[in-house]
């Protein structure tokens, strides 16, 4: 067993006018994958109308234009929906520095306090689980892994179902690497939370306790 059962991740992405939402940028559209138990069960995406254009470059690199936004739903009304679907979840994330603050900036205009949602990033773990990757993008990391190819990157629900497909992997070679330190004991989004913050070297530490943990649990 590699995950634990039942319990639920909320993988996103967000496309954006800019790179930050404290330089005025905003969302342009969501993507999320929902799983359980490691597997998906949900997906969700949406453009959002915002009301600030989208720049020229931004334009190319994603194929989301200002007349595709002019008939979206508002952002008040699309976050409302992914709040609904996520609501209790931790949250996952390739570069989650960046997805979440505007997870954060687009929750708070549409009334949800998200300020504490707990994150885990991809890239961290990538870094740490696979130091010898050519690159820690999310594409480049995609080929490497020879994931599943899920459709043009740089919009958001893509971007998510790659994020989904490359956190499954992570979870299954971590099983594998560690199985000693484990000994079957679940991985779990705290867990991976606080692996993805420690230097490989001490991984076996923080296994092994997690394990002394559930044993303790189930006593």
């Amino acid at each position: 067993m590699s995950w634990i059962q039942g319990e639920r991740l909320a993988v996103v992405d967000f496309e954006t006018t800019g790179m930050g939402p404290d330089k005025g940028a905003r969302a342009t559209e969501v993507g999320v994958v929902l799983l359980q138990g490691g597997r998906i069960v949900d997906q969700y995406a949406s453009l959002m109308f915002t009301g600030v254009s989208v720049p020229p470059f931004i334009e190319r690199l994603t194929g989301i234009s200002n007349a595709m936004l002019d008939d979206a739903p508002g952002a008040r009304e699309v976050m409302a929906a992914v709040h609904e679907r996520t609501q209790g979840c931790p949250m996952v994330a390739h570069n989650a520095g960046f997805d979440r603050g505007f997870w954060t900036a687009e929750m708070q205009r549409a009334g949800v306090d998200a300020t504490a949602t707990p994150f885990i990033c991809t890239v961290k773990l990538a870094r740490r689980l696979y130091p010898d990757a050519p690159s820690h993008k999310l594409g480049n990391l995609a080929r490497w892994a020879q994931l599943p190819d899920n459709g043009r990157a740089h919009r958001a629900l893509a971007d998510a179902l790659t994020t989904a497909h490359l956190l499954q992997r992570m979870v299954a070679d971590l099983a594998e690497r560690h199985a000693a330190e484990l000994s079957g004991a679940p991985l779990g989004a705290e867990l991976l939370e606080r692996l993805q913050n420690l230097p490989a070297p001490r991984w076996p530490t923080a296994l092994r306790a997690q394990r002394r943990l559930l044993q303790m649990a189930l006593a």
